[in-house]
């Protein structure tokens, strides 16, 4: 299991992805993540496993920072910067700066040989803030 946060303010342009900036929980050898990144490696199994199957859940506080336009915002888990409907959250600020926080989860799973990508991606038109991000992963299979 590893978590990768970043409790600061940040704004995240259209298609950008979140930045991780501390490690509460640092990984033990399948899970790699450079602190002050937004992309998370998983690798494969290589002990004759097909699949290496990982839980990603993230959470955080989002809104529509102040210059931009009060309207549905969304984030989402991206495996290989490809954002997943089953893992995206969608809110409608009412007003610049109003948060809502947000909590999505997904399956992801790694063929052998294989390493795959993870981020949190802003799937919105226009940029947004987050705050208290918090990625959590962990092997399960």
């Amino acid at each position: 299991m590893a978590q990768y946060t970043n409790v600061f303010v940040q704004q995240i342009a259209a298609n950008g992805n979140a930045v991780f900036s501390e490690t509460p929980v640092p990984a033990k050898g399948c899970i790699y993540h450079r602190e002050g990144s937004g992309v998370v490696q998983l690798s494969g199994p290589s002990n004759g496993q097909c699949f290496a199957r990982y839980l990603v859940i993230f959470n955080g506080n989002i809104a529509v920072p102040a210059g931009g336009t009060a309207g549905a915002i969304s984030i989402a888990i991206a495996i290989e910067g490809e954002a997943q409907g089953d893992a995206t959250a969608t809110v409608t600020p009412a007003a610049v700066s109003d948060e809502f926080n947000v909590s999505v989860a997904t399956f992801v799973l790694v063929p052998r040989g294989k390493p795959a990508t993870v981020s949190v991606k802003n799937i919105s038109t226009q940029a947004i803030e987050l705050q208290n991000a918090s990625l959590i992963i962990t092997r399960v299979a």
